[in-house]
């Protein structure tokens, strides 16, 4: 029996159909690399190009930070449930750090299962 992480997606553990379906369903994190302890900063998490159907879409994207030094990871920033035709798998958030860290930016595609990418930022 696999533990659950062993069931999300990467770029780096992709394997047969899998690979094809990299560019389309691994999220991209649009972040800056450097930020100031405390002051606000906008990330946003888009997939895609991917369908947008009933039969195919992406239907949740969650943010979660690993906080450098932090005794319980992950934290849980952000959660957005989409809805097929109607939403685009994009969400833009607002954050302020206090400490560096790795964002990560899961998504849930209803064909292709649980995808995962992340960025480390710096807080100076």
């Amino acid at each position: 029996m696999s533990s659950f992480g062993e069931l999300i997606y990467t770029p780096e553990r992709a394997s047969g159909e899998a690979v094809s379906k990299i560019e389309s369903h691994t999220p991209k994190i649009e972040a800056p690399d450097n930020v100031k302890a405390d002051q606000p900063f906008e990330i946003k998490v888009s997939v895609g190009p991917h369908p947008n159907t009933v039969e195919h879409s992406i239907r949740r994207i969650e943010v979660y930070l690993y906080e450098d030094g932090r005794s319980f990871n992950p934290i849980l920033l952000a959660s957005a449930t989409l809805t097929p035709v109607y939403t685009q798998p994009t969400v833009k958030i607002t954050l302020a750090l206090k400490k560096s860290g790795t964002l990560y930016a899961v998504e849930y595609c209803n064909l292709h299962g649980l995808w995962e990418a992340r960025k480390k930022i710096t807080v100076t």
